[in-house]
């Protein structure tokens, strides 16, 4: 290992042992109930609401896999789908949030996702709840494989040392960290890392944007490669057993592909996915005041636009500097790393660095409390032990985070996964489920309990099939699953609703409830 390498390994476990202080500082008080542990007691302040919502949504695709994306085929896929995602976090937050912190509290304070739509429809059975922690179980075990692989790309490019090792290395760390502190730990620590996240940025695209010559440099550059700059163009690297070819130190471009509505529309659809993320929604119900939303909501903002925006730009810059460095899809991810390595002194690159690992723990963490809740509060103790103490509950959910960081490791070795990939799968599996389900639970009185499981299936459904058949068909079907499977979804809620017999008196009255005001009398 080189002296380069030895400083930047110190500043990241400088970085490292800060987080795992933050766990040990919450276990306490994090493991004295179940509602601590999953949902910080309702405890939280605008910033930390705010800041901890977003980290833990963008995860390490924020810092390699939407630059990753500039750097392969320019600006129209990254660009319409950071707009996407910043659309659809304003909405979540004016929307959503407020309603549905409200709403969780006369839900029979719901701590969990599945809890709240269970308690909203005020089921017997569990049906809801059963459904709705299989599908959160499902997707968050990807969703954390998307995580592992960006810790095993991250260290095997610092460090030279096998992907797969350094893969399992960072998936330990990860689980370790989420056994002690929970929530509140979390979230707490999601607030420091998305601080650290816009700074990396910040630093880069600065430093990157002076080597590149400037913003007119970047420019220009970008205008030379075919649809690289265009909105609704794309650029078409030549690639050969998808490896992108060169001639004379050059990458080698074909003509522009187009780039159709129907594409913008697809890549926009990212935005809806928010309504469904549990991720963020938790973090609407665990806010100390519903009056302080609206603080939280324009921190929110400013975070996600300027993050979004600098993690584009640096995809283009990265091309001008470094155009030949990575030649496929996958080793595109890792422009962020090169700028860093190659612009800054070790000890600062290290603590660069630490913003990748940064958004990667403040979202494995998050997925995997939130999967182990969905069996160990959902499955175990609202269905199979109703009567299971809290020792009980959080007994399972370690095993259970054990159990799912174990299958998420699996899926991660594949060592030429792409980040991005991952990603938008398990996105679109969330937006679809729950996105729907969401909104109209909170707004439409009319929703009934099999309107509900309707689209929850045919939603979550609907993007396996999608993706793996229907898109394969090509042409106007090649579009990203989750616009299709919200939409199938939100169809399937009305017409279902409407066929089957209105809302009992009980579930109306919580609804009418929950637009007045009146917290009081819960559903049991």
């Amino acid at each position: 290992m080189t002296g380069n390498q030895v400083q930047m390994l110190i500043a990241m476990i400088v970085y490292m042992a800060a987080v795992i202080g933050i766990g040990v500082y919450y276990y306490k008080r994090a493991n004295k109930s179940s509602e601590n542990y999953f949902l910080g007691g309702r405890s939280f302040g605008p910033w930390v609401t705010a800041m901890s919502a977003e980290a833990s949504d963008m995860s390490g695709w924020l810092l390699m896999g939407l630059p990753g994306v500039a750097y392969w085929c320019g600006l129209a896929d990254a660009f319409w789908t950071a707009l996407g995602l910043a659309i659809g976090t304003y909405f979540n937050w004016l929307i959503v949030s407020k309603r549905l912190r409200r709403y969780s509290v006369r839900a029979n304070n719901a701590i969990t996702l599945p809890e709240f739509f269970s308690n909203r429809f005020r089921e017997k059975n569990k049906i809801i709840l059963s459904i709705a922690a299989v599908f959160i179980l499902i997707f968050f075990t990807v969703y954390a494989a998307s995580c592992f692989v960006t810790c095993g790309k991250l260290f095997s490019t610092l460090f030279g040392a096998p992907y797969w090792a350094m893969m399992l290395i960072g998936a330990l760390f990860v689980l370790a960290y989420t056994l002690i502190g929970g929530f509140l730990a979390e979230s707490a620590s999601d607030f420091m890392q998305s601080i650290v996240m816009i700074v990396a940025l910040a630093v880069i695209v600065i430093i990157s944007t002076v080597s590149a010559g400037g913003i007119g440099s970047v420019i220009n550059n970008a205008k030379e490669i075919p649809g690289f700059l265009e909105f609704f163009g794309m650029a078409n690297p030549t690639t050969v057993d998808g490896v992108q070819q060169t001639l004379a130190g050059k990458p080698v471009f074909g003509a522009a592909k187009d780039y159709s509505i129907l594409s913008v529309f697809s890549m926009l659809a990212w935005g809806l996915g928010y309504f469904g993320m549990p991720q963020v929604l938790l973090r609407f119900m665990a806010i100390r005041k519903e009056s302080e939303l609206k603080l939280s909501r324009r921190i929110a903002m400013v975070w996600v636009v300027i993050s979004l925006t600098v993690a584009v730009f640096i995809g283009i810059a990265g091309r001008q500097i470094y155009p030949t460095a990575f030649l496929t899809n996958g080793d595109a991810e890792n422009i962020f790393i090169l700028l860093a390595q190659s612009s800054l002194p070790a000890i600062l690159a290290g603590l660069v660095m630490a913003g990748i690992l940064a958004a990667t723990i403040s979202s494995s963490d998050s997925y995997l409390l939130i999967a182990a809740s969905s069996v160990s509060k959902n499955i175990f103790q609202g269905i199979a032990k109703k009567n299971a103490s809290d020792k009980q509950v959080m007994w399972v959910s370690r095993i259970t985070l054990l159990t799912i960081a174990v299958i998420a490791a699996l899926i991660a070795l594949d060592e030429d996964s792409v980040i991005f990939s991952i990603v938008s799968f398990a996105w679109a599996g969330f937006g679809a489920t729950f996105g729907p389900l969401m909104i109209f639970s909170l707004f439409w009185k009319r929703t009934t309990r099999a309107g509900a499981i309707a689209g929850m299936l045919g939603g979550g459904g609907m993007v396996f099939l999608w993706k793996f058949a229907i898109a394969r068909l090509g042409g106007a079907f090649a579009i990203y699953e989750l616009l299709p499977a919200f939409i199938f979804s939100a169809i399937l809620i009305v017409c279902v609703s409407l066929l089957t017999k209105k809302p009992s008196a009980e579930v109306e009255a919580d609804f009418d409830a929950v637009v007045t005001g009146d917290l009081e009398g819960a559903a049991e």
